[in-house]
This record gives structure tokens, C-alpha cells and sequence, in this order.
């Protein structure tokens, strides 16, 4: 049986960093939050695949490690006492005679909020495998050896030979960071012209021209050699089939993620190529009390930055007020006059 329902202002499905952000903007309005995910501990995919990657586009922080970011928001939200229902998902969201929601997770867990803001990202995720014979023998064979498809710790990696296969960001970012500790760092990619950040893309061939990053392109990967689950080498072919044989301890596929909505899906939203339609100045689904924000929401000229989605978690907070208090008035006010309210 469904425990009792835990009743609450604002029920917010997902607990990366936009999620974690809506929580404090809940609470600078006075309105409490619980929170679900189906990963085992806050963060997103900060958390569960490149916890010691710098991202470098949020305000005030030069360079911040993205555990270091979830942390802090973790801090921030923190004095709002959020109730977190980790390690499950929402698989069923309905809507009550009198206006609020009910969520029920996988566990049982059943939730009672008027107001749902989702900030599930991408939804459930996981890496898409490069076509290769046999990667299988080599995923997650020991520290920074084999084939892995996020790094965790950047010091496994140390004096290794590393081998990166992609283009975005992820591939040029870590390449750069792996070039200060890792023996060897060579990046496989099938044009010369890569999909990152014009910054990093200009510092990769910097590092390229030290002589620090090797660029082969343009190349595909072709096969890998190895004994007994360890990797030796990674085999590259060039569009006319012309194959290299590049040494390697560890390969780094990083062809995005392969994601999948899950529950989500099935909650008659206005989806539009697995994201969900909302107004910009509300993050309003359409559906009274119920908003999206973050990687899941999509509108015309959206970016999808970490920065949109906090402010985006703004601007659901505010339009969720009016649904949580309905018939009084919001004067707001800025933090630097009003400070962060106490809660008992």
C-alpha cells in the first residue's frame, strides 16, 4: 500500500543543479519543497558523470568543479530544509479535485503538493557505445584502464595513455584537463572542426601545437586490441579506411547520452522531441500548478545553460507562488534587502 501522503507547497521532480536552485528560490518565497530522483544522491549528471569537470559559465566562479558547484547549491538550499526521496522515480503525477497534484513514486513514496516543478534534465540517461567488437571486455577494467564513458576521479588517470573519441564539449573539455596529469592524451574525431566552446576548442589546439594533445583527425574509431580485459590500443581508420594503430591504457567514447523520459512520457505534456513546451516568462506547462525547467523544458531561442535553468527555477518559483497562495499578493523583494527567512 502507498504510504500517507507527505503534504507539501512544491514538489520538485529532479535534483540537479536547476532542481536544487528551485528549491532555494521556493524557499527566499516561503514555500517549502520535497524533492525526487532517481539517482542515489543530488547533482544530476554533475554528480553521476563528471563530478571533477570545471565548467566555466557560471557567474562569479572563473572555474568551478561541477561537485563543487552541486555542493554549494546544496548549501544554499540547505536553511529551506528540503525533504529529498532519492533513488526513485514519479511514475504516476495526477491531479486532484481541489487543484493540487499527487505524485507516486516507484517505492510508495506518495506526495500532495500544489504546485509540481520538473527539472528531470534529460531524463533517465546513459552513454551511447560505440559500435566496436568486443568493448564489452574492456568497460571498467580497473582505475583509468579499459574503456569509460565518464570520468569520476581525474587523478585515475594519471600517467596513463589516454585515447578521447568525440567532438562536443565533453571530449575537448577532457582532453584538456587529462593533458596535466595523463602520460599521453590523443583525440579521435572525423572532421578537423569540433562542436565545443570556441574558448576550449582555440586552448586544444594550443595544447596541440605544445605538443602536449595529439589531434588525429579525420579519423573514426575502428577496433581496440587488448589481453585478458586490459586495453592496449585503440584502432582508427581515416574516411578512405587507412587504419592507426594508437597506444592506449584508456578510451573515452564521449557520443552524448542516450536519453530516455521514462514516466514522463506518459503525462499527456506538450512534448516536442522528448522535451516539454512551456511559456518562457512562467515556465508554465499549460496545466495549472504544473511547470518545467532546466535541459527538459524547450521554448523558441532557448539555450541550454546551466545559468538559463537557474533562472529559469526563478521564474516557476514566482508563477508557483500564486498556485501555492492563491489571493495574495507577492512583493517581492530583492535578497539583498530581505536576507534568507528563517524556518523552524
Amino acid at each position: 500500500m502507498p504510504d500517507q501522503p507527505h503534504r507539501t507547497d512544491v514538489a520538485v521532480i529532479g535534483a540537479g543543479p536547476v532542481g536544487l536552485f528551485a528549491i532555494f528560490e521556493c524557499g527566499m518565497l516561503n514555500m517549502h519543497c520535497h524533492v525526487v530522483d532517481a539517482l542515489d544522491a543530488p547533482g544530476g549528471q554533475c554528480t553521476a558523470l563528471y563530478p571533477e569537470k570545471p565548467i566555466y559559465d557560471i557567474p562569479g566562479y572563473p572555474t568551478i568543479l561541477a561537485q563543487e558547484l552541486v555542493d554549494k547549491l546544496q548549501t544554499q538550499a540547505a536553511p529551506f530544509e528540503p525533504v529529498f526521496h532519492l533513488g526513485q522515480q514519479v511514475e504516476e503525477l495526477s491531479e486532484t479535485d481541489c487543484g493540487r497534484w499527487l505524485l507516486t513514486t516507484t517505492k510508495g513514496c506518495v506526495i500532495d503538493a500544489a504546485a509540481v516543478i520538473i527539472a528531470a534534465g534529460v531524463g533517465a540517461f546513459g552513454p551511447n557505445r560505440p559500435p566496436l567488437p568486443n568493448i564489452q571486455d574492456y568497460e571498467g577494467q580497473g582505475e583509468g584502464s579499459g574503456v569509460h564513458y565518464l570520468v569520476r576521479r581525474r587523478e585515475d588517470f594519471r600517467n596513463r595513455r589516454v585515447v578521447i573519441a568525440g567532438g562536443g564539449d565533453s571530449a575537448v573539455d577532457w582532453a584538456l584537463s587529462l593533458a596535466d596529469v595523463a602520460s599521453s592524451v590523443a583525440v579521435i574525431h572525423r572532421r578537423a572542426k569540433f562542436r565545443a566552446a570556441p574558448d576550449s576548442v582555440l586552448k586544444l589546439g594550443q595544447l596541440a601545437g605544445e605538443g602536449r594533445i595529439e589531434l588525429v583527425v579525420p579519423y573514426q574509431l575502428h577496433g581496440l586490441e587488448g589481453a585478458n580485459g586490459r586495453l592496449e590500443a585503440v584502432i582508427v581508420a581515416d574516411l578512405d579506411g587507412k587504419r592507426r594503430t594508437l597506444p592506449a591504457d584508456a578510451l573515452l567514447p564521449f557520443f552524448g547520452l542516450a536519453q530516455n523520459l521514462g514516466p514522463i512520457a506518459e503525462w499527456g505534456l506538450n512534448l516536442h522531441r522528448n522535451l516539454i513546451r512551456v511559456d518562457p516568462a512562467s515556465c508554465s506547462t499549460g496545466r495549472s500548478g504544473l511547470y518545467a525547467i532546466g535541459d527538459i523544458a524547450t521554448y523558441s531561442g532557448k539555450l541550454k545553460l546551466i545559468l538559463t535553468g537557474f533562472a529559469e527555477a526563478a521564474a516557476a518559483a514566482h508563477a508557483a507562488y500564486a498556485q501555492v497562495n492563491p489571493g495574495e499578493a507577492l512583493h517581492f523583494e530583492y535578497s539583498t534587502t530581505k536576507g534568507v527567512p528563517i524556518h523552524n
